[in-house]
């Protein structure tokens, strides 16, 4: 098992981890095929952000992807793995390696906005909420959530 920076050609792989995960959740197809813009890493976006995958073998199972929103603060935009391998631990080895990498470039906090079947997983890291993001869903709100990282 390794983690390793993403390259611009894994882009489709990256996107169908994102479709997976989000769809182990229940989401009605209609609803995924509304958001398939936001579940879509393109190579634009691999470009433009830091985007870290987990290899098992010769399969990426899994990444994370960070951008910084000012000169203390990292944005988690995305952490995903197949659904096969949700509850296995290796969301763990994810957020431990990310929380790491952005710790040891001295950041104040992270931010994140989190899908609300998430959110118990980045609480036991830390996290907290502090606000909410309105969803397209109807009466779904996204915990806005933040982690300070000298406390």
């Amino acid at each position: 098992m390794m983690i390793l920076k993403a390259e611009i050609t894994d882009d489709e792989i990256l996107t169908h981890i994102t479709q997976q995960s989000k769809a182990y959740w229940g989401f009605p197809k209609e609803i995924l095929l509304e958001w398939e813009n936001l579940l879509t890493i393109s190579k634009q976006y691999l470009r433009e952000n830091k985007v870290f995958k987990l290899v098992i073998g010769e399969h990426i199972v899994g990444y994370y992807s960070y951008f910084s929103t000012d000169p203390t603060t990292i944005k988690l935009d995305n952490m995903f793995i197949l659904p096969q391998y949700i509850g296995t631990g290796l969301g763990r080895v994810l957020m431990k390696d990310f929380i790491e990498k952005v710790r040891s470039a001295e950041f104040e906090k992270i931010t994140l906005d989190a899908e609300p079947n998430a959110a118990g997983f980045y609480k036991k890291w830390g996290f907290v909420k502090v606000g909410e993001l309105e969803s397209s869903i109807k009466d779904r709100f996204l915990p806005i959530m933040e982690l300070k990282l000298n406390e």
